[in-house]
């Protein structure tokens, strides 16, 4: 027991000295340098904006097939690249571009909502998976739909 004590001291105490490094020039001008451009790249990244976050369908119809639009403005200084588009849940499908979308430009992303099997309140978010700095964005449509009479 006190031999494993003791090896357990001598170990600490090596361990304690063996860190004690000169930390001195460990972070070069080069490494300085390298953050710098990365820091530059990040600022040249495609900057996304939207029409707007939320659309409410307000009050509709269990059955009602509903569409809006949400315009994405590239407000970055690279190409906007959207590669996928996914809601939350299969009633409510997007639809975004293909192609990039330029500083300066916008596009529209279609979505639409099938409210069949779908009474009462619904809130869907849509993920856009892009190559802005977040590297996701989102946003959501909202309704309150009226049951079928029965």
């Amino acid at each position: 027991m006190k031999k494993s004590i003791l090896f357990l001291a001598g170990a600490l105490v090596f361990s304690i000295i063996s860190c004690k490094e000169n930390t001195k020039g460990i972070i070069t001008d080069q490494d300085m340098q390298k953050v710098a451009a990365e820091k530059e790249l990040l600022n040249k990244l495609p900057k996304i904006e939207f029409d707007k976050t939320v659309h409410d369908f307000g009050t509709i119809n269990e059955g009602d097939k509903v569409e809006t639009e949400f315009i994405v403005n590239n407000t970055g200084e690279n190409d906007l690249v959207i590669a996928d588009a996914h809601a939350s849940c299969g009633c409510t499908v997007p639809e975004w571009p293909k192609e990039p979308i330029a500083p300066g430009a916008s596009a529209a992303i279609k979505v639409s909502f099938d409210s069949s099997g779908k009474p009462g309140k619904q809130s869907k978010t849509v993920t856009l998976t892009t190559n802005t700095e977040n590297g996701s964005e989102t946003f959501d449509i909202k309704a309150n739909v009226l049951p079928k009479a029965k």
